[in-house]
């Protein structure tokens, strides 16, 4: 993993472990929001669900555009689809070892059966 890619992570994962943008980018997720529709499911103030948008987009999460006074956010599919790419390899790796465990187990089991002893 190249550098870039790692920091890329670190900036993902950091902004994906907030409950606060997690939300977001579900609600983002339907399409296109302003900021302070946004907000309203937040009991907090403007400028605090702000800086969590400068996080998403820092991580590369979402993509802000203005429009006149109004700013409206949009989710960026992408950056999520390497982090679950990421995470794949992983679920890769579970799954091999699962797969591992289910034999060793059949296995005991066939020779347990073949010893005489109960399941």
């Amino acid at each position: 993993m190249t550098r870039t890619e790692a920091d890329f992570l670190d900036r993902a994962f950091g902004a994906l472990a907030d409950p606060t943008r997690r939300a977001i980018l579900a609600r983002l997720a339907q399409g296109e929001a302003g900021v302070t529709e946004l907000a309203e499911p937040f009991q907090m103030s403007l400028p605090a669900v702000s800086k969590h948008l400068k996080v998403l987009e820092g991580a590369g999460l979402i993509t802000k555009s203005r429009e006149a006074q109004w700013r409206y956010c949009r989710l960026d599919p992408e950056p999520l689809k390497k982090v679950a790419d990421w995470i794949g390899e992983y679920k890769r790796f579970w799954e091999e070892s699962y797969e591992r465990l289910d034999e060793y187990l059949e296995d005991l089991k066939s020779r347990s059966r073949q010893e005489g002893v109960e399941e």
